[in-house]
């Protein structure tokens, strides 16, 4: 799948960190999943659309993947792009790609599987309405 930044309808930029590194000199695959988790959850929060701390309704992360095209270093600042590839009613999939700052070379591609869960119960339940509103602005075709 080809993806361009123009394919992504929200940019977080994110620093790389000296220990995000491992010992072949690159970012090492797991951290890319930190700063999945980190970018989806800022959009929400900063969009008000998840208080996690508060809600009666939070999302939790159901799957992830990540196909890497090429690598990422410290000191390298990185723009991650965020689009909606799937809206359902309990579940969200979102598609994360990872563009190192000034490049529009797709580094990574990302995906991220958010379902929508009574605070307390875990018990699966559907995306609130506001929220539901706000991702279908950032709804891409697969």
């Amino acid at each position: 799948m080809s993806r361009t930044r123009d394919d992504f309808r929200h940019f977080e930029r994110l620093s790389t960190r000296w220990g995000d590194n491992d010992m072949y000199g690159h970012v090492n695959n797991v951290v890319y999943y930190a700063y999945f988790d980190t970018v989806v959850n800022r959009l929400l929060i900063d969009r008000a659309w998840l208080d996690p701390l508060k809600d009666d309704v939070i999302a939790v992360v159901a799957e992830t993947q990540c196909r890497f095209f090429s690598s990422v270093a410290f000191p390298q600042i990185l723009d991650i792009g965020v689009a909606v590839e799937r809206l359902g009613n309990r579940s969200v999939t979102y598609q994360l790609g990872v563009f190192v700052q000034g490049s529009h070379t797709l580094a990574a591609l990302g995906k991220f599987v958010h379902v929508y869960v009574d605070n307390h119960t875990r018990l699966p339940v559907s995306i609130p309405t506001h929220v539901k509103q706000g991702l279908t602005e950032l709804t891409v075709a697969p």
